[in-house]
């Protein structure tokens, strides 16, 4: 299509284009010279990669790459056409300021053979790679693990180190010279840019030859000694990796840049942790990362002379803060923000700025026929599964440090202070294939956590490593795993006893059943109260002879179709349907009166929605350093790396997902600070040294969690001995209730139920002397001289965590 009479056409079924600027004109580049550029000249390059079938997404990326020899007119005249295509093209784009030798990830891996900087200037033909020229000397600096470059060096033994990889090109003989201190991955890398010099500019007629020892390689280092003559002394040390500091890169800024009247305005904004309403739609933003990268973010609404001035405000706010002139600048248009845009905010939604106020989203819920998986593979990566869930299951709890074997009638049945092993068996394509899920409960000590790495090792062992091993934390189960169990996954909160079932738990239960489908659908344990409720859900709350279903009022027919599955797993009890708003008395008795709980109606499909990221992973240097890798496929997967596929549902929770997830509720909170702030005197009369004591307890867990934010691990620590001596006091044997009350009134009771004045961290203080040793197997003063960890092992086993 033509966009404009003096802008290039652009073909619509290519997803790459580069044009030179050459003679202040935009003139295209031969796909064959792709991966070339001419160090006296900028280049652009418009990426456009159209989303899976089904969607009308399209991802958008304009780039503009500075030559370091590039003269001040030609990147003026760069700069120039790239506002004319962002305005001809469209807002939703993604743009990219590059400069030699600091290129973005997205970048390289348009160019995934490596990148090549020659000198000087392509000659008035603008020929960029002359095909069958062999009369040629050059000498090619090679350097990079996963994005390769190339830069031509000076013909000399000088230009070596010990640390890169050096190509000699002789027109008709390559000879590939590996430093002694490469890696394997980075051989083979520069092997694939040799290949690709050789195949695109000579046809694949020159020969190639490796110098690997040069002892071993004596005919080849003849012929590199006869054109850079003999060597004299030592070869240089290895150059040191270009690495960003990671708490430099975590050091983010933001600052609202504005007109009034004839100056610009810089003003800072917010410091980590940025949120998202922190972006107007009529403003621009400049979003810092300490010099490492510089954003601007431009708001729909604003105008278009702040569009058009966009990088170079950015690049005098580079100037302003000393920043090297090869910062790295993004520009992002609100709506079409790039994942390493979003992933710098606390939390990040899609649909934020854009509903009318007032307006609230909609649940909408798409029944996925997990039968087409292997007819349709994009379903099958959309879903993350590898078949329907139908094959062979067989489960293992980890017990005493050894596996033992689940009966198949308690498949699914899962205790949160412990870890499981579940092998599952399936066919594909003739062949017998496996998959081992390593699942931890979020209360699993860290002896059963080495147990269960350790046994799922024996298990690959006896299968001549056949088994693929999938990590899954409490919490964060993906698709496949639910679906083995067929949406009858359900989550206990105790620990698992003889053959995986658990110990009598108390009579009153509460159950949060989530999804929609066998391969979404998991039931979890929560405290049986009623601030643990949700509008969007369902939950079931068990009672010594009722069942009650509660429907919320944002679930769907999916859901309660699940849930009444579901009941049928955890309760034989008469089942009582409830719909939000309409409960009998009794049910709020059960769960100790009325409270506010969360009645958003929550959205979905918004992590699927976002487009997986891949990352390799290295540590050669001592350190870990993850390098992305944008618009990838198979091809990227070298069996010399590690690579780490985050798909944004199975990762690591976000921290604001721990804090609200395993750290409990906010609303706990509140019901504790109103207990606190409805505190007679007289409760205590009879009590002094619990009062003070227990109150001095809860202030410093809020303190420590405070000050380990800001101070770190040392500072955590002198906290955690502070608060552990507060609480002793609370165990006084002063206290009235000490050392008086049966086990039944201790045992498995949620600090709520616990008899007045007994502190929950330390329930099992307030049995009997001969209580105390007949459930320990030990006295009171044997076991608080054990190590901590280890009360807390054994508490855990017995009920008084």
């Amino acid at each position: 299509m033509n966009i404009n009479k003096d802008l290039p056409a652009i073909d619509s079924q290519r997803e790459l284009h580069i044009w030179i600027i050459e003679n202040l004109k935009m003139v295209p580049v031969p796909e064959r010279a792709y991966g070339n550029f001419f160090e006296e000249h900028c280049y652009i390059i418009l990426h456009v990669l159209q989303s899976p079938k089904g969607t009308k997404e399209v991802s958008r990326n304009l780039h503009y790459w500075i030559g370091k020899e590039a003269g001040v007119e030609t990147q003026g005249a760069a700069d120039a056409f790239m506002q004319r295509l962002q305005e001809a093209l469209g807002g939703q784009m993604v743009q990219h300021r590059e400069t030699q030798g600091h290129e973005s990830d997205c970048f390289h891996s348009y160019f995934h053979r490596g990148v090549i900087y020659r000198k000087g200037s392509p000659g008035p033909d603008l020929k960029h790679v002359e095909t069958n020229l062999y009369n040629i000397q050059r000498l090619l600096h090679i350097i990079g693990r996963k994005h390769v470059s190339a830069t031509e060096v000076e013909l000399s033994w000088s230009s070596f180190n010990k640390g890169d990889i050096f190509l000699l090109d002789l027109g008709k003989v390559m000879i590939q010279w590996n430093g002694p201190e490469t890696s394997i991955s980075e051989k083979s890398r520069g092997l694939a840019l040799t290949c690709n010099i050789r195949d695109r500019e000579r046809g694949g007629r020159a020969q190639i030859g490796m110098v690997n020892e040069e002892v071993e390689a004596s005919d080849l280092m003849q012929i590199m000694e006869a054109v850079l003559g003999c060597r004299v002394g030592s070869l240089q040390a290895a150059m040191p990796n270009k690495t960003v500091n990671q708490l430099q890169k975590a050091n983010v800024r933001l600052y609202h840049i504005y007109e009034r009247g004839k100056d610009l305005v810089v003003q800072e904004l917010a410091t980590c942790p940025l949120t998202q309403d922190l972006l107007q739609q009529t403003d621009c933003y400049i979003l810092d990362q300490c010099g490492f990268k510089i954003y601007v973010w431009q708001g729909r609404k604003s105008s278009l002379q702040e569009k058009k001035a966009a990088f170079s405000r950015a690049v005098g706010f580079i100037k302003a803060k000393g920043y090297p002139t090869h910062t790295s600048v993004e520009v992002v248009n609100d709506g079409a923000e790039s994942a390493a845009f979003m992933q710098l905010f606390q939390v990040w939604s899609k649909d934020q700025g854009r509903k009318k106020p007032g307006e609230t989203g909609k649940l909408i819920q798409v029944k996925l026929n997990v039968g087409k998986l292997y007819s349709q593979p994009e379903l099958a990566a959309q879903l993350r599964m590898v078949d329907d869930g139908s094959g062979k299951v067989e489960m293992w709890c980890i017990q005493n440090l050894a596996r033992q074997s689940v009966d198949p009638k308690h498949h699914g049945q899962l205790y949160s202070g412990s870890c499981y092993l579940v092998l599952y068996t399936y066919e594909r394509l003739g062949h017998v294939q496996y998959i081992l899920y390593l699942w931890q409960g979020h209360q699993a000590t860290a002896d059963e956590t080495k147990a269960l790495i350790c046994n799922a090792e024996e298990l690959d062992l006896m299968h001549q490593g056949a088994l693929v091993q999938v990590h899954v934390t409490m919490g964060s189960e993906p698709p496949h795993f639910l679906a083995i169990f067929q949406g009858q996954l359900v989550v206990f909160q105790e620990i698992a006893g003889d053959n995986g079932r658990g110990k009598p738990g108390p009579a009153t239960r509460l159950f949060h059943v989530q999804g929609t489908e066998s391969h979404n659908t998991k039931t979890v344990e929560v405290p049986a109260r009623a601030s643990s409720l949700s509008s969007s859900d369902i939950f079931m709350l068990i009672t010594a002879d009722t069942c009650y279903l509660w429907f919320g009022k944002g679930c769907n027919g999916d859901q309660r179709e699940m849930a009444r599955m579901v009941v049928t797993v955890i309760s034989g009890n008469n089942t009582e349907t409830v719909l939000e708003g309409q409960e009998p008395p009794h049910f709020w008795e059960v769960l100790r009166g009325q409270a506010p709980y969360s009645n958003k109606r929550l959205q979905s499909g918004e992590a699927s929605s976002l487009q997986p990221r891949l990352f390799e992973c290295s540590s050669e240097r001592g350190f870990l350093v993850l390098t992305e890798v944008v618009f990838f496929g198979q091809k990227d997967l070298d069996k010399y790396d590690i690579m780490l596929l985050d798909t944004w549902q199975e990762s690591n929770q976000a921290y604001e997902e721990v804090m609200e997830g395993s750290l409990g509720t906010g609303s706990a909170i509140s019901e504790i600070t109103a207990e606190i702030n409805n505190f007679q005197p007289s409760q205590w009369r009879g009590n002094r040294r619990a009062g003070p004591s227990a109150l001095l307890a809860l202030k410093g867990s809020q303190d420590s969690s405070q000050k380990e934010l800001e101070l770190g691990p040392s500072a955590s620590t002198r906290i955690t001995s502070t608060r552990t001596s507060a609480s002793s006091c609370v165990s006084d044997t002063s206290s009235p209730v000490s050392g008086n009350l049966p086990q039944e009134r201790l045992m498995h009771q949620a600090a709520e139920d616990l008899p007045p004045g007994v502190d929950p961290a330390c329930k099992e203080f307030y049995l009997s002397d001969s209580d105390f040793q007949d459930i320990f197997g030990k006295s009171k003063e044997e076991f608080y001289s054990m190590a901590k960890w280890k009360q807390q092992q054994e508490k855990k086993k017995l009920g008084f965590f």
